[in-house]
């Protein structure tokens, strides 16, 4: 059975991302509908970002595009699968690549409460 959906989940990275602007003060909101998911996320060296794609089963496909604390914009392609995690939360697994600039990696963000 698939993950539930990402609608209205706020996620936050699990670490400093090696080679990638994504750190743990970076937040995101995802929305998700009928297999199209995007969200908006910010915070530490992102100013703005955006990503938008689509979900098949447990697999997000999508890029993204950002522009970062010092004024220059980035942008990517990014394949994640879902879990759930012990307490119902969930975590997505990561693997990404620049397409503006060399570069590539792992990264994964859990689900967490709204303040």
């Amino acid at each position: 059975m698939p993950a539930p959906s990402l609608n209205g989940r706020l996620f936050r990275s699990c670490a400093d991302v090696d080679g990638g602007e994504v750190g743990i003060e970076t937040t995101f909101e995802y929305g998700e509908h009928n297999g199209e998911i995007w969200a908006g996320y910010q915070g530490g060296a992102i100013r703005r970002g955006q990503l938008v794609g689509t979900r098949d089963g447990d697999t997000l496909d999508f890029r993204y595009v950002q522009l970062n604390t010092e004024g220059r914009t980035s942008s990517g392609h990014c394949v994640s699968t879902i879990s759930t995690l012990a307490d119902g939360r969930l975590r997505l697994e990561e693997t990404w690549e620049w397409e503006s600039q060399p570069g590539s990696g792992t990264s994964a963000c859990e689900e967490i409460s709204r303040p």
